[in-house]
């Protein structure tokens, strides 16, 4: 849940839509050439950031991504708020940043965290977040402190619907698109009921390209990778949707997928497609989970699967996703085509059937079916839905 509303005070009124009068006297808006008059963005001055966060104490820091460090701060109202301090260095004017900005922060559901404004002082930029309270989804079920019980399977199945619902309202019910490009546990926060809600949403737009796809890396989170964008830079829906299977396993299963790999362990997607191949899918659910309905879980994980397959046409759309999840339907299983993930990811030899005849299938449809490869629509043979 959110913090509950409070009422600000003046001095916490840096919106833009204040009459000329009171801009002209916040000193903040002239340091800045009164651009922010002409969004809808609230800004913050740094030195009240710095007041929020105790000057920034690593005590508040409750988490660092490839876009930087953030901080747990009260602003004046008294709400609590994640302070991100970006530390990568935007391509974008302050007049660019703050028009991408505003289309960030007009980008409001349930499932994603809401922005609530920004400070560009200098050359300090940083992002006001709502607070969640329950942190993200990776240290509160995939960190080996978590307390699982809490997660029963009516919790986990919630938080992959809500993100597929998330992920959905990015990629089609707005006017401009955003491909999220870093989908993994550390980017899915949880309030306090456990409602999850996606982070970092359309910051990929402020800085060059290398930076996201290098901090995914060292972020520790490779597996998330679909091959296509790894192997040839190809972004599109179909990578969020790729990553956005890997997610599912993980939490059907409580396993973490860059530990595993860390570890020099078995991916937890070549795991998953042998229990698969073998009839033993059951055997990924979370031992922990207890009453889990085993064939609602199974179905969970063969969506995740259709989600993971190699060639990225073949991959549903995430409203397919949201329906496959949230209604027992049947899903044509003679569709499902063996995932896609790079060679590197295993480091086992010999490596595996699956990943050999993923890779050799994924190259040859990279060179003869680009044009198909990269489509956002899926052939409607991918999956047969209909209510049993």
């Amino acid at each position: 849940m959110l913090s509950e509303p409070t009422v600000a005070t003046s001095a916490d009124m840096n919106w833009c839509c204040v009459p000329k009068a009171k801009r002209e006297e916040n000193p903040y808006s002239n340091s800045i050439g009164g651009i922010y008059s002409e969004k809808n963005i609230r800004l913050f001055s740094y030195a009240e950031l710095r007041s929020a966060t105790d000057n920034f104490n690593r005590t508040n820091k409750v988490g660092r991504g490839g876009f930087g460090t953030v901080y747990k701060g009260t602003i004046r109202s008294g709400r609590e708020v994640a302070v991100k301090v970006l530390s990568a260095e935007s391509r974008q004017g302050i007049r660019e940043f703050l028009t991408e900005i505003d289309v960030i922060s007009n980008v409001k559901h349930p499932n994603l965290v809401e922005l609530i404004g920004c400070c560009v002082e200098g050359s300090n930029r940083i992002l006001v977040y709502e607070y969640l309270k329950n942190s993200s989804l990776d240290r509160a079920l995939l960190a080996s402190n978590s307390e699982p019980a809490d997660f029963t399977w009516s919790v986990r199945s919630a938080i992959c619907l809500g993100v597929a619902r998330g992920l959905a309202y990015l990629h089609e019910e707005i006017a401009a698109p955003i491909v999220h490009r870093d989908i993994k546990a550390s980017n899915i926060l949880l309030d306090r009921n456990y409602v999850p809600k996606i982070g970092d949403f359309g910051l990929a737009k402020l800085f060059p390209d290398n930076v996201t796809h290098i901090s995914t890396r060292v972020a520790g989170t490779t597996g998330y990778l679909a091959p296509e964008y790894a192997w040839h830079g190809q972004l599109t829906k179909k990578a969020d949707i790729y990553s956005f299977g890997v997610l599912v396993l993980e939490i059907v299963s409580g396993t973490s997928s860059s530990r595993s790999i860390l570890m020099d362990d078995k991916i937890l997607l070549e795991k998953a497609w042998e229990l698969y191949e073998a009839k033993r899918l059951k055997e990924l659910v979370d031992p922990a989970l207890v009453d889990c309905p085993e064939e609602e879980a199974i179905r969970y994980i063969m969506v995740a699967l259709f989600c993971l397959q190699a060639a990225a046409a073949r991959r549903p759309t995430m409203p397919q996703v949201v329906t496959m999840l949230s209604k027992p339907v049947r899903i044509n299983e003679s569709e499902l085509t063996a995932p896609g993930y790079l060679q590197e990811y295993s480091r086992r030899s010999p490596l595996s059937k699956a990943t050999t005849s993923t890779d050799s299938r994924f190259k040859n449809l990279a060179s003869q079916e680009d044009s198909n490869m990269f489509s956002t629509v899926v052939p409607p043979t991918v999956t047969e839905m209909s209510p049993r």
